[in-house]
Order: C-alpha cells, then sequence, then structure tokens
C-alpha cells in the first residue's frame, strides 16, 4: 500500500513510511519517536549546550590567564 502510494507521489516508500510515522508522532499516538515540537526543542537545546560549553571553555581559560597574571610568586621578565 505504502509502495503503492509512494510511486503515485513520486516519492521513495521509505520516505512516505516516516513522514507516516512522524504524523503519528505528532498525533500522539506512537510513542516510539518524538514529536516534531520535541525534535525542535532538542535540536535548540543542543544548540544552546553547545554554546554554553564554548563560553565555559573560554572563562576557564581567561581565568586561568588572570589568575597567573595576579600570581605574586609568578616571576615577570
Amino acid at each position: 500500500m505504502i509502495r503503492r502510494l509512494a510511486e503515485q507521489l513520486g516519492v521513495h516508500h521509505e520516505a512516505l513510511r516516516n513522514w507516516i510515522r512522524q504524523d503519528e508522532a505528532d498525533r500522539g499516538e506512537r510513542g516510539d519517536r518524538p514529536t516534531a515540537g520535541e525534535s525542535e526543542e532538542l535540536r535548540q537545546l543542543r544548540k544552546e549546550n553547545a554554546e554554553l560549553k564554548r563560553a565555559n571553555d573560554i572563562l576557564k581559560t581567561a581565568s586561568a590567564f588572570f589568575a597567573a597574571e595576579l600570581d605574586p610568586t609568578r616571576r615577570r621578565s
């Protein structure tokens, strides 16, 4: 059934099958995959997490640099 309909629509049968599964998830009929909204939220959270990790790394590096500059036992040339 899906293969025939996919041929009529001119799309690959697996693409159509995935679209159907996603629609079922979005309507709450499937619990085995996230809804489109949940997938978008997860994408945004992963992006935000990556940005926060980068900012944290920058702050750690800056903190170490300034701590070394303020170290009274450090010799300056």
